[in-house]
């Protein structure tokens, strides 16, 4: 038999090891040279790794959740009578012995341009059962194969996957197999409990290991939690001017400029205010006593993704009018969504700020993007009555901004300097572009 032992790769960011995220592949699967094999993690990155040979899997080393050096045998393939890989076409043949083949360059994960189902794309694989292929029928017991995103969707409609058939590669269940398996009633047949039932119970109980970049952000949250002592600090803020000036900048922009949200306002006006209270856009090295501050601003902008929670960074904020920052903020936050943006997008940021949109509630309590010093929340926004200098009630357009500080660093009369600031940048829009 001739073997070849695959190592697992420098991913191509000078890491020394990464955390397996989901095998693609399973003992006694015929792989082909440039297959995606398998999902790696390091740094907030998900990397898709390539098979480097044709053969079929003998061993596979390591589970979803296990921390692997690069350069560990990972891998097992039996190369007996499967075609050379191209790279290796002109090289001497070599003895049956066991072969250490360099591993191939990992390549960053895609995702999907679509729209309508934003999910991570699948590996290449076999069409779908609406192109004739079967899907593949499993042991009893046997796990089903899918992806995080895959299993997500099912969980969340209440499916086991057990039950739904798979077309890709090796039996995996594909984000098609489930949108058919949905459409044929898979989503009633899994809710209820037969005919009569009414309601029903739920009586389900799951388990879930936490892996990858949710297990990371786990890990973050606690070291910023229990190493920050964090002090909130919530204002009120009337946007009515602020929108009026949005509504008519959308309405009268270029076909080749973006559409204005609240955020550049709001970055804008962050970045007028913080010369002003310099510790808040800053890094505190705690082991060290050092605190590093900063002038220009790297503007962190939390977002969802469907791996999880981002934080590209708009570089020099502060050199950025409010279409240039809307621009760039578009960018970084289809990067991060489409699993594109590179490790420099996501680093860097001195200060961040988090919103939830429309959903963003009254009040919300931040947690610090160590190691930063200070995180400015954005709530949502809403029309309420308030008095004028004449005594009467008139609506208002109002959002509360909800900021955490690092007590070490910010005194509370200086993180309400900062907030009060922004409050009037942003309730007086016009000195913006001053």
């Amino acid at each position: 038999m001739s073997e070849y032992r695959y190592k697992l790769p420098d991913v191509g960011e000078g890491v020394v090891e990464a955390e397996i995220v989901e095998w693609r592949i399973k003992v006694g699967d015929t792989v082909e040279e440039d297959q995606p094999i398998l999902d790696v993690m390091t740094d907030k990155a998900t990397v898709e790794v390539p098979c480097a040979v044709n053969g079929t899997v003998t061993k596979i080393v390591g589970e979803p959740g296990d921390v692997i050096p690069v350069g560990t045998e990972i891998l097992f393939i039996d190369t007996s009578g499967a075609p050379a890989p191209s790279e290796a076409a002109d090289e001497p043949s070599r003895p049956d012995a066991s072969e250490e083949v360099p591993a191939p360059q990992a390549e960053v994960k895609k995702q999907p341009k679509s729209e309508k189902n934003p999910h991570p794309e699948e590996p290449p694989k076999a069409a779908s059962k609406g192109k004739g292929v079967a899907p593949t029928t499993r042991a009893s017991g046997e796990k089903p194969l899918a992806s995080p995103a895959v299993r997500q969707r099912a969980r969340e409609a209440d499916i086991d996957l057990a039950t739904v058939p798979g077309t890709g590669t090796a039996g995996r269940i594909t984000h098609t197999d489930l949108d058919d398996f949905i459409a044929a009633g898979g989503r009633l047949a899994a809710r209820t409990g037969g005919a009569g039932s009414g309601r029903g119970k739920r009586t389900g109980v799951q388990e879930q290991k936490i892996i990858g970049l949710r297990r990371k952000i786990a890990e973050n949250m606690v070291k910023a939690k229990t190493t920050i002592p964090h002090i909130a600090y919530v204002e009120e803020i009337d946007l009515t001017a602020l929108e009026d000036l949005r509504a008519h900048l959308n309405a009268t922009k270029r076909d080749d400029q973006p559409r204005l949200t609240i955020i550049p306002f709001l970055a804008a006006a962050l970045c007028r205010a913080l010369p002003d209270t310099p510790q808040a856009n800053a890094h505190y090295d705690s082991e060290a006593g050092v605190l590093t501050k900063y002038e220009g601003v790297h503007l962190g902008v939390a977002t969802a993704t469907p791996n999880g929670l981002m934080v590209p960074t708009i570089k020099h904020a502060e050199a950025m009018d409010v279409w240039e920052l809307a621009a760039e903020l578009g960018r970084l936050a289809k990067a991060a969504r489409d699993g594109k943006a590179t490790k420099d997008e996501l680093s860097g940021s001195t200060v961040t700020i988090t919103s939830l949109g429309a959903i963003g509630g009254l009040v919300t309590t931040p947690v610090i993007n160590l190691p930063e010093t200070a995180i400015i929340g954005v709530n949502k926004m809403q029309e309420l009555p308030r008095f004028d200098d004449g005594g009467r009630v008139v609506p208002r357009k109002l959002m509360n901004l909800s900021s955490s500080f690092d007590h070490r660093i910010v005194d509370g009369y200086e993180a309400a300097v900062l907030i009060q600031n922004v409050k009037a940048y942003l309730e007086n829009p016009a000195t913006l572009f001053m």
